[in-house]
């Protein structure tokens, strides 16, 4: 895997990451009910979700690549064609967060909270199936790449979460449904754009 690919993934994790979903929801809804602490022990929590769905992934990607060869570059088109529809939706999005109601202290704790909350959202598994193959390279040492991507992907989701739950405390007009909306908006035009290099990239 090049610079230029990684460097393009990193890109693509900030602009997946930073606009919310159902985990984000919760770790909102919890830092302002509860306080930061509450909401950064749900983002430790979804770290552990990610780095399983990961590694449900790596298994998956491994005997992918050994069982089917040069097709798995067709496996990648339809990643992209995934990511170009994932803008598509981000462009569409109403840009809200939703009406972050009181929520009750989770009989699991906070941490089991979050991971449950992320191995729920099957679309989350579907969106690592369909991203992380678009920057692995099958005639490298796959396993170590996807590693390396996974790795990645949790640094910024991590960072990202965290940030969500530090403004939360401390300012709700910073996460306004307007510049919500705005960030989506960039995220989508990025992700279609990112989706059509990655197609053509790969068709070359």
């Amino acid at each position: 895997m090049s610079l230029q690919f990684y460097l393009a993934y990193v890109a693509a994790c900030v602009a997946i990451t930073i606009v919310p979903g159902p985990t984000v929801s919760l770790i909102i809804a919890n830092s302002m009910t509860h306080g930061t602490r509450a909401g950064l022990i749900n983002v430790a929590g979804t770290q552990l979700g990610l780095a399983s769905m990961i590694g449900i992934v790596l298994i998956g990607l491994t005997s992918l690549i050994a069982t089917m060869g040069v097709w798995f570059d067709w496996v990648r088109l339809a990643g992209a064609a995934y990511l170009i529809w994932l803008g598509y939706k981000f462009l569409r999005a109403p840009g809200a967060l939703g009406d972050p109601v009181k929520m009750p202290v989770p009989r699991v704790g906070f941490f089991w909270q979050g991971f449950l909350v992320l191995m729920s959202n099957p679309k989350a598994l579907l969106l690592f199936g369909a991203f992380i193959p678009q920057f692995v390279d099958p005639n490298g040492n796959y396993v170590a790449q996807v590693v390396l991507l996974g790795v990645t992907a949790m640094a910024v989701a991590g960072a990202s979460d965290t940030a969500y739950a530090l403004l939360t405390g401390r300012a709700r007009a910073l996460l306004s449904p307007r510049r919500i909306r705005i960030v989506s908006r960039l995220s989508g035009g990025f992700l279609i754009g990112g989706g059509l290099w990655l197609a053509f990239a790969r068709t070359r």
